[in-house]
């Protein structure tokens, strides 16, 4: 079913506000995936804030005219699911994960930082721990050391006090007045 002309607007006007605010966009060929592939895919993508969308070629060439993903036009061709992300690595990730499983998605290009990306651009940006992994292992080093600190100073206690734990405090009486 061919789009009217009202809508084809609608659609560049919804990819191009996408793109805006996007760091990554990742092309991949899906020809042959069955649905119930696909539609796990499209759910992977949700849970991981991708924007995933089958788009007519031409309408994508459209929204990303005149953007730093302008240079992936040229790749634009055949049937293809677009993935675009806020953050950098998520829509390769998605895409790329998605492609060791089912050998019908086909990693074509992507585009990261206004550079055009190859298939093994894709993965090994895909490669790169993500915000949240990253922010983990920051935060685990600077707790390491206060963790450590503690530790010995527990050891240190427990050395001076003779390993015994400390006398149970009982409540003195109450006088009477």
């Amino acid at each position: 079913m061919s789009l009217n002309l009202e809508d084809k607007k609608a659609v560049v006007a919804e990819i191009s506000a996408e793109v805006a605010k996007a760091q990554t966009l990742v092309v991949a060929e899906y020809r042959g995936i069955e649905v119930a592939s696909m539609t796990l895919l499209r759910k992977q993508a949700r849970e991981s804030g991708v924007f995933l969308r089958v788009l007519k070629n031409t309408l994508a060439r459209r929204a990303v005219e005149g953007t730093p993903f302008a240079g992936l036009a040229d790749h634009m061709v055949g049937p293809l699911v677009y993935g675009i992300s806020e953050d950098p690595v998520a829509a390769a990730k998605v895409l790329n994960d998605f492609a060791k499983k089912d050998d019908k998605i086909v990693i074509k290009a992507g585009s990261y930082d206004g550079k055009v990306l190859d298939a093994a651009g894709v993965a090994a940006l895909a490669s790169i721990p993500s915000r949240e992994e990253l922010l983990s292992k920051l935060l685990y080093v600077m707790k390491a050391p206060v963790a450590g600190f503690a530790r010995a100073l527990a050891a240190l206690a427990e050395k001076q006090g003779g390993g015994e734990a400390a006398p149970a405090t009982e409540e003195a009486p109450a006088e009477a007045v």
